[in-house]
């Protein structure tokens, strides 16, 4: 079995995921020759066919089933073998714990921990989500390194007095509509289209941003109330309304539901901030690095 290779490995389950050679080739960047002699050369070592040649694509053979499962776990070893001695070189090898309000955990947060885990596979991530006067407090007393917060209009003025902090994200507010809404296709819509639409209302705790309505609107029409996002969304895709949304969270919104932009000369605007301690290590800068270029790409 000393002819396998990893190479061969990784060949066999693209090709058993996407069922064709062409496909494992065009996906790999490999000329379709190239697949078939990686084939050729894992049927010589195994001894057996891997791959029925179909009208359309491939099947696994018996034998090809059992290399691909077993090329799943052999890859699988192997990234993560490339991923902690990769971390032994890496400066940053340490613990630091984020926190974040909600709608900063949905896609924001998330992605800036993959891309750290990436540039700096020594660093050790914890997460916290929470409101933001809860993360002030635990920011201060040292629980956090880095505690990303919203900030600006309609929001309290939180004490920030001794913190670093960093505008990481300028996205404003966004209104989240089911798919097939009148405003659904419209680009940025008039706050005046949004006067006689239902919504469905966050119920937040003390200090959290609640979202209920457009900020500006007078007397909005609230049919609903619920907590969490995934209730919120849920509602919105099922039609019984529109929701108040922030737009870093924009690309978490499920099947069934799109946003939109709303220009709104009278609204101010808000902004995400990433708050440290002054004297914070370089562990915390990296997350804050991390946090601004995935921000970047959000509103890209």
């Amino acid at each position: 079995m000393t002819e396998m290779t990893l190479e061969g490995l990784r060949v066999c389950r693209e090709i058993a995921l996407l069922g064709s050679f062409t496909a494992a080739a065009r996906s790999l960047g490999y000329s379709q020759p190239a697949v078939s002699r990686q084939v050729a050369a894992m049927e010589d070592a195994a001894g057996y066919r891997l791959f029925a040649r179909e009208v359309r694509g491939v099947s696994l053979t018996p034998a090809g089933a059992v290399v691909v499962e077993h090329a799943a776990r052999v890859l699988g070893a192997t990234a993560a073998l490339r991923h902690e001695l990769d971390g032994l070189g890496d400066r940053l090898a340490g613990r630091v714990a984020v926190g974040a309000f909600p709608a900063a955990m949905a896609v924001l947060v998330p992605r800036a921990v993959a891309r750290l885990a990436v540039e700096h596979p020594g660093l050790s991530v914890s997460l916290r989500e929470a409101a933001t006067p809860a993360l002030l407090r635990e920011l201060r007393a040292g629980r956090l390194g880095v505690a990303v917060i919203g900030a600006g209009a309609g929001l309290p003025d939180y004490d920030v007095d001794g913190l670093a902090a960093r505008r990481i994200y300028a996205g404003d507010l966004c209104v989240a509509v089911p798919v097939g809404h009148r405003l659904a296709a419209a680009g940025p819509v008039a706050v005046r289209e949004l006067a006689d639409e239902a919504w469905i209302a966050g119920t937040g705790s003390a200090g959290d941003p609640q979202f209920t309505a457009w900020p500006t609107l007078s007397d909005p029409v609230i049919r609903h109330r619920v907590a969490g996002w995934p209730a919120r969304l849920g509602l919105v895709a099922a039609g019984l309304g529109i929701c108040l949304m922030p737009e870093l969270a924009a690309k978490s919104v499920p099947d069934g539901v799109t946003t939109v932009a709303v220009d709104d000369p009278n609204w101010l605007g808000r902004s995400t901030m990433a708050l440290t301690a002054v004297d914070a290590g370089d562990e915390a800068g990296a997350v804050v690095a991390a946090l601004r270029s995935v921000a970047a790409e959000i509103s890209s």
